[in-house]
């Protein structure tokens, strides 16, 4: 069997665009070397070091209308413990809320899962910041 060397996120979306400059300011990705789609049908980002997945923003004419089954959590706190591991993600939160995204609910330390703060991004794609 082949193995994977590069997986892409996909992401159906209104504008391309918009939803991609957000993604790039929030995880710190590029553009690809291509020019970008002048029509706006498409957009993508990738990771400047090639470590992470290329994110990939593709217009559809239907809007959002469930939660989404598959989310991105953004790891800002990895490691970390005590009372920071909650002030990383507030940081993060407040960042990305002065990009156009919007809080959900912040989920806390059970004993057996971390605390995360659940996030929307521009057009309301739900993420995780844990």
């Amino acid at each position: 069997m082949t193995s994977v060397r590069q997986v892409q996120v996909t992401f159906d979306c209104a504008s391309p665009r918009a939803v991609a400059d957000f993604w790039k300011a929030a995880l710190g990705y590029v553009d690809p070397p291509h020019p970008p789609d002048p029509e706006d049908t498409w957009a993508a980002c990738q990771d400047p070091e090639g470590v992470g997945p290329r994110l990939y923003f593709q217009r559809v004419p239907e809007a959002k209308a469930a939660k989404n089954r598959v989310h991105l959590d953004v790891r800002v706190a990895t490691g970390v413990p005590g009372p920071e591991r909650l002030a990383a993600p507030e940081a993060s939160a407040s960042r990305l809320a002065a990009l156009g995204a919007r809080r959900g609910t912040l989920l806390l330390a059970d004993g057996e899962n971390e605390s995360c703060q659940n996030m929307f991004d521009v057009e309301g794609n739900e993420f995780c910041l844990d």
